[in-house]
């Protein structure tokens, strides 16, 4: 199926009612539909191990936010926030109700019950398990902030697990018309995340668009195609990369390509994963761009740099817990 491309000048042009703007998470499949694509995807990955654990702990996500109640900021905070430019549910400055450790909890008792996982993890999950609050707390707020120093690389995933589950209950309580867009568009207008990657979408009403997917509240917003989402560079500067790819391709046609490729900017050497459901209509951002490593280290050969990570893998760092 042919697909229409339109270039950011004729996406301007409509009328901005015309473009569906937000994509909200789905409270009910946002976290199956990501486990059960996690475990297809590892079924022949080099990192299959490791996919299996994610689907773990993602299936515990699931299991956790389905007995959620997160209570929601005000109308008056949210307001206020909106009034100040600010997302609705700031990551940074949003106030994290005691629950959210409860959840964390839950998704470590999970993944302690699980046998056949390496040695390693079951220590790391005893250790998490031990933490003070304090120290769990620090750890959230340095994930949140993107402070990596101070980050610990070994616990990190599950600590971002259980704060994504609290804001995915945040991000599903309000709907599409009442979520304003940013003034810069590189940033969840719920929550002020980075996205992990952005999807084209391939069914109405959105067929043809791409949306960011932010890699903590999962939720999806309107960007206009072959732009950096990192710099806002268009045009020339922007390529793709395929692992079959010697060099990047510089055309922002889709035909015979794969569903997962890298988005390059010349202006900012960054990338991003972009996934096409044209190609894959299972394509899911965050299992994708995990079992895609090997186009990171092929970008990375190349001279560019991510724009932003992964919510489920983490940098190392030096912080051990107390």
């Amino acid at each position: 199926m042919a697909q229409r491309i339109l270039e950011p000048g004729q996406i301007e042009s409509l009328a901005r009612a015309s473009i569906p703007r937000v994509r909200l998470p789905d409270r009910d499949t946002v976290f199956s539909r990501r486990a059960a694509r996690i475990r297809k995807l590892g079924l022949n990955a080099t990192t299959g191990d490791y996919l299996q654990l994610l689907a773990v702990l993602v299936d515990a996500q699931h299991a956790a936010l389905a007995r959620l109640a997160a209570p929601m900021p005000t109308a008056a905070q949210i307001e206020t926030s909106i009034s100040h430019g600010m997302p609705p549910i700031h990551a940074s400055t949003q106030a994290r109700p005691q629950q959210w450790r409860e959840t964390l909890e839950r998704l470590c008792a999970a993944l302690a019950a699980q046998a056949g996982f390496p040695a390693a993890v079951s220590e790391n999950i005893a250790r998490l398990r031990r933490a003070s609050s304090a120290w769990i707390e620090e750890q959230a707020a340095a994930i949140l902030e993107a402070q990596n120093e101070a980050v610990d690389a070994a616990v990190a995933p599950v600590i971002m697990a259980a704060l994504q589950v609290h804001w995915a209950a945040l991000a599903s309580q309000f709907s599409a018309d009442e979520v304003r867009p940013l003034d810069v568009p590189g940033l969840c207008p719920l929550c002020g995340t980075l996205p992990v990657a952005s999807v084209v979408c391939a069914h109405p009403p959105y067929q043809g668009y791409r949306y960011l997917h932010c890699a903590l509240c999962a939720t999806e917003w309107h960007m206009v195609r072959v732009q950096c989402s990192a710099c806002g560079a268009s045009g020339k500067d922007i390529g793709y990369h395929t692992l079959k790819s010697k060099s990047p391709d510089r055309s922002p046609s889709t035909e015979g390509a794969d569903a997962v490729r890298a988005e390059s900017c010349e202006q900012c050497r960054g990338y991003r994963k972009i996934m096409y459901q044209e190609h894959d209509t299972g394509v899911e951002p965050v299992a994708d761009d995990i079992a895609s490593l090997a186009l990171d280290l092929l970008l990375g050969e190349h001279g560019y740099h991510r724009a932003s990570g992964n919510p489920l893998l983490w940098m190392p760092s030096v912080t051990a817990a107390p």
